[in-house]
């Protein structure tokens, strides 16, 4: 990474450096004045001309003149220019000046911005604009970019133009998610290349890791890499004109090659000459080994008997292709070829299991109750959701309000598992977004186990985004840090015995000895004999709190010490929504860190 540096054409701008430099310490400073900590220069002119093309980051502190005429000479190239940003000595304004995409500077404009309360001014287009900036997109997001025309502003002119535009999503990851996110108005997406009427657009965007027919208009191609090459050979193959060859197989096959993220064989060809020539052409992509283990049991469409009379496996190319992928399935079966004589190799290619775009379930962990403490992940899952199923008896239907017109939203509270699975499976294999909306974070007292053993029997692509536990939210309602230096380090969550019996080795009053803070979930009917329990072990005037539906609007919290928590739970007929915190952690406020102290200072300059 290049260095960053500040000059300052006016001593007034001393203090603006100041606050860039502690967000940014290996920032250096230079300067005509004698300022401690400060690089002495001689003149502004001569620091540019040394110094222009050894720093990424060029930053002016005065006036916009100064800075213009200091780097106008030394300007070539938007790739190879560094980012240059100009702010007045008040810092009442940040300007981007030079390489605004490419160079960072727009981004790194917006930063400074924040930090010294300043007003970000960026006059790139598509910024102004709030669109793409398709020149910078593919780096974002790890994406390979390519165009059919030579002049790349020809596309980005029609984009930031608002040129009708197809924009064609035929994978998904974290960049098409963004992209269907943040859809202008003059892009129409599609999912498949053959449902595209070419002559309607001027533009057209495709994100994929296949090649197309040329559309006849503007194109930009993003190829992430997604594909896994799968490699076999005769021993001691000789590796002359197979790269060239497999490269030409892909570009017939219609796939991209900047698209292949690794090569996989079996660990029996591990010193093969071929896999260090393939990993050179395809620009020192990882290599994968597996052993013959490690690929039992994966079903490949083309064995040899042959092959697995050696190798113990029907199929080295495609079943190392597929293991790679996740278990994704292959968009080139096994490719047979001989060079030259004894020189037998096989190929076959495989796409990333999470990248093919199919149906999918996201069990989203919806927070406590309030509707804006679901993460900002999970809110864009509920936003584009085909069917959201929320557990109605526990989430409040509000955190549903944000779904997209002709959502499906229903409650699982009158559904048992099998109409919960059934409904689900109906919308999956339509190749829709299923949301199922858990209470909290799932991974705690979630009800989601049997519902995973579903979606791993019936092979259905799942994951899980988490959420805010009621235990966390009980911490922010009460004030308290569970954790206090010196007294207790510990969390514990757990439950009473109820319906649910609890192993031998988590009784309450084992879990009691070490006087952590508890976090008791799902107790209030049994809260006689939760409070028996931690009595053994707690003070009886140890603080505890009844959190009654934490962040809802009908919240209420009752504080009190543990030999009276039976009789608050009982008068105030709390029910299972509630959370009951015990220990000595609660509005504690004794043994206060050291951790801003001078002595751990060192810890926060990076």
């Amino acid at each position: 990474m290049k260095k960053q540096a500040i000059i300052l054409t006016s001593e007034a701008g001393y203090p603006v450096a100041e606050k860039i430099k502690k967000e940014f310490p290996d920032l250096q400073v230079f300067s005509k004045a004698s300022i401690e900590g400060v690089t002495v220069i001689d003149s502004i002119s001569q620091c540019v001309e040394e110094n222009f093309g050894q720093y990424g980051v060029l930053v002016f502190i005065g006036a916009m003149g100064i800075c213009v005429r200091s780097i106008a000479p030394y300007i070539k190239d938007k790739h190879t220019d560094p980012a240059v940003i100009c702010i007045d000595t008040t810092g009442r304004y940040v300007v981007s000046v030079l390489s605004g995409h490419i160079g960072g500077a727009n981004e790194l404009t917006g930063r400074l911005a924040r930090i010294i309360g300043g007003e970000a001014v960026i006059t790139t287009q598509s910024d102004s604009l709030n669109l793409w900036a398709l020149d910078t997109l593919g780096g974002k997001f790890d994406w390979t970019t390519s165009s059919n025309i030579a002049d790349f502003n020809q596309p980005l002119t029609a984009f930031v133009n608002k040129k009708p535009t197809a924009l064609l999503l035929d994978i998904k990851d974290r960049g098409t998610a963004y992209l269907e996110r943040t859809l202008p108005p003059h892009v129409t997406v599609y999912y498949n290349y053959a449902g595209i009427d070419l002559t309607k657009y001027e533009l057209l965007i495709a994100v994929t890791p296949f090649l197309y027919p040329d559309a006849g208009i503007n194109t930009v191609y993003y190829h992430p890499a997604i594909l896994h090459l799968g490699v076999g050979c005769r021993k001691d193959c000789n590796p002359e004109g197979i790269g060239a060859y497999i490269k030409d197989a892909l570009s017939t096959s219609n796939i991209a090659a900047s698209s292949i993220k690794d090569i996989s064989t079996i660990d029996l060809k591990k010193e093969e000459q071929l896999l260090a020539s393939l990993q050179e052409l395809f620009e020192d992509i990882p290599v994968n080994i597996y052993t013959a283990d490690d690929l039992k049991g994966i079903e490949v469409p083309n064995p040899s008997f042959k092959v697995e009379e050696v190798v113990s496996v029907p199929g080295v190319a495609e079943a190392t292709a597929i293991k790679s992928a996740g278990y994704g399935m292959l968009v080139l079966e096994k490719q047979k070829a001989k060079l030259s004589e004894g020189n037998d190799f096989t190929f076959a290619v495989a796409i990333d299991r999470d990248a093919i775009r199919q149906g999918h379930i996201e069990i989203v962990g919806a927070g406590p109750g309030d509707p804006d403490l679901v993460s900002v992940k999970g809110r864009h899952f509920l936003e584009e959701a085909d069917l959201i199923l929320y557990a109605g008896s526990l989430v409040p239907v509000e955190l549903t309000y944000c779904a997209k017109e002709g959502a499906v939203v229903r409650s699982s509270a009158s559904m048992d598992l099998e109409e919960q699975f059934s409904l689900m499976k109906e919308f999956y294999d339509k190749g829709k977004l299923v949301v199922r909306l858990h209470t909290g974070d799932p991974c705690i007292y979630g009800a989601i186990q049997e519902q995973m053993a579903f979606f791993d029997q019936s092979d259905i692509s799942y994951h899980i985004t988490p959420g805010i536990s009621s235990f966390q939210a009980a911490a922010a309602a009460l004030r308290s840090q569970f954790t206090i230096p010196e007294e207790v380090q510990t969390i514990i969550l757990t439950r009473g015995k109820g319906r649910t019996p609890m192993p031998d080795r988590e009784k309450l009053h084992l879990l009691a000895r070490s006087q952590s803070t508890m976090c008791i979930f799902l107790s209030a009917s049994v809260i006689e004999d939760v409070q028996q329990e931690l009595l053994m072990h707690y003070p009886q005037e140890t603080p505890v709190a009844a959190c009654y539906k934490l962040t809802w609007k009908d919240e209420k919290i009752y504080r009190g010490e543990l030999k009276d928590l039976a009789k608050i739970i009982k008068e105030n007929n709390l029910t299972l929504t509630t959370m009951i915190v015990v220990g000595r952690a609660i509005d504690n406020r004794h043994g206060l860190s050291r951790l801003y102290s001078q002595e751990f200072k060192h810890l926060f300059r990076k």
